[in-house]
């Protein structure tokens, strides 16, 4: 209904790119879901290591389907809890200098395979982690901007990116600006979920236009 007002806890879906169980990036999740739990709302956590997610085949119809990929995974569910957050948090380690495979699988699937169509991510709140050990973390934080920036979502800014870095062996959170930035990230998350509800319920409206959705319906409508 028109300027309902939602009254359930903001959903925050945290999505962990890492193999490594109990890891620096684990751990720096779980922390975001503490802060999270304590504004009162839900945090929800898929941990990319538990699902069977496919590689994209050489099938090569991506840029003409038009219907989600029917590879037979764990990727539409994942896409559903995706559509059903109010925000999403993207925890991933750096690997090679570059960004960790198993969320690089996962962000090429889900955006050829199902999220271009119409982009339900749109108006969706977004934060990124990145943990390392010193090199390329903001090279990998570039990319999952530029990828949460495509799903049309709202980035927030926290004063610096949520880079979170230890040197040690063994898993922990010992990097005290990493931690801040982390912290400002989840803060500023929920504050922009409840700006958005608030905004909806007292216009009915979304905060920022629906209406561009496929970058490749435009452009062939353009071209024809």
């Amino acid at each position: 209904m028109q300027g309902a007002v939602r009254t359930e806890k903001p959903v925050i879906l945290g999505i962990s790119g890492s193999e490594r169980a109990g890891g620096n990036t684990d751990l720096a999740l779980d922390y975001a879901g503490e802060l999270v739990r304590g504004r009162g709302a839900t945090f929800r956590t898929v941990y990319l290591r538990d699902h069977r997610i496919s590689p994209c085949s050489p099938c090569g119809d991506c840029n003409s389907r038009t219907i989600p990929c029917a590879l037979p995974d764990d990727m539409p569910a994942i896409v559903e809890e995706m559509k059903r957050a109010d925000g999403i948090i993207y925890a991933v380690p750096v690997h090679g200098f570059g960004l960790a495979h198993l969320m690089q699988i996962f962000i090429e699937r889900a955006g050829v395979g199902f999220l271009r169509f119409d982009r339900p991510l749109a108006n969706k709140v977004g934060g990124i982690i990145v943990t390392g050990r010193r090199y390329s973390d903001a090279s990998v934080h570039n990319q999952l901007v530029d990828n949460l920036l495509l799903n049309r979502m709202i980035l927030v800014g926290s004063g610096f990116p949520a880079l979170i870095r230890n040197t040690s062996p063994e898993p922990g959170l010992n990097d005290t600006e990493g931690l801040d930035a982390l912290e400002r990230m989840a803060h500023r998350m929920i504050d922009m979920t409840l700006l958005l509800r608030r905004h909806r319920s007292a216009t009915g409206e979304p905060v920022l236009p629906l209406d561009d959705r496929n970058e490749r319906v435009e452009r062939s409508r353009s071209v024809s």
